[in-house]
């Protein structure tokens, strides 16, 4: 079994196989519930990353671009047909250096790039880092987050073995330095929350320097963490993004980047 891939239920039928990338401290199970949400033309993986949930016992990546090098090479057997990611925040980050990853080995690349939460690449982290401050400012900054239930919070036991792995994704995101490349030509559907004061829907736009193709923008009423709120209706905006493409062939030149 492909330790990314343990939650990921085998669909032979599938004409499409949709990648899901969690946010910092999310596992697997987050997209536990969206195979059932998507038509059977679509094979839904969610990704489980080391350092949480069954692969608890592994350190967790702290550089993005180490992690994308890694799932290039992980996941290359489950590029065979027509391919998608969706990541939300550290999630979205990691899709869209993964796919870079994947252009510079000359692999196949996604048909679409589903894009949640998180700014441009190349705009700068705005406020001081956190991954590394003392226990009661980086919980503080957990609870204005709101993404860790009050209960995980308030569980002093669960949160020394949790803190680990958040401090590590926290590093991965805050630490990570944008390196200029060619734009990519494949399409991006961009999705923000309206009462995220954390990524603006500005810095939700500027996504578009970084594909020749045509990119959507959907915005959700909601927090950092409206993709709890509005899963099925990101859900349905991916399944009628891609639907039963034309790209049938993921060998063909409409699903690479020129």
């Amino acid at each position: 079994m492909n330790p990314w891939l343990k939650s990921c239920r085998p669909n032979p039928a599938a004409r499409v196989r949709l990648f899901c990338f969690p946010y910092a401290g999310g596992g697997a199970s987050i997209y536990r519930t969206w195979p059932n949400e998507f038509p059977d033309e679509f094979h839904v993986c969610p990704m489980q990353l080391p350092g949480r949930e069954s692969r608890m016992e592994e350190p967790a990546y702290t550089d993005v671009h180490t992690l994308a090098a890694a799932l290039a090479d992980g996941l290359e057997p489950y590029l065979d047909i027509p391919f998608a990611f969706f990541g939300h925040s550290m999630g979205a980050l990691t899709a869209f250096e993964l796919t870079r990853a994947l252009r510079r080995s000359s692999s196949r690349l996604p048909i679409h790039l589903f894009l949640s939460a998180h700014r441009a690449p190349h705009i700068p982290l705005k406020k001081p880092p956190i991954h590394d401050a003392p226990n009661d400012r980086f919980m503080q900054e957990l609870r204005r987050f709101q993404g860790t239930p009050e209960e995980v919070l308030n569980n002093a036991e669960l949160m020394e073995i949790l803190l680990p792995t958040l401090r590590a994704d926290f590093a991965l995101h805050e630490t990570y330095v944008y390196s200029p490349e060619e734009s990519l030509s494949l399409p991006l559907t961009v999705f923000g929350g309206t009462d995220d004061t954390d990524v603006r829907r500005e810095e939700l736009e500027e996504w578009r320097a970084h594909s020749t193709a045509p990119m959507n923008l959907k915005m959700f009423t909601g927090n950092h963490f409206f993709l709890h709120h509005f899963q099925r209706e990101i859900i349905a905006v991916i399944v009628e993004t891609l639907g039963i493409r034309k790209c049938v062939d993921s060998r063909s030149t409409a699903c690479k980047t020129k």
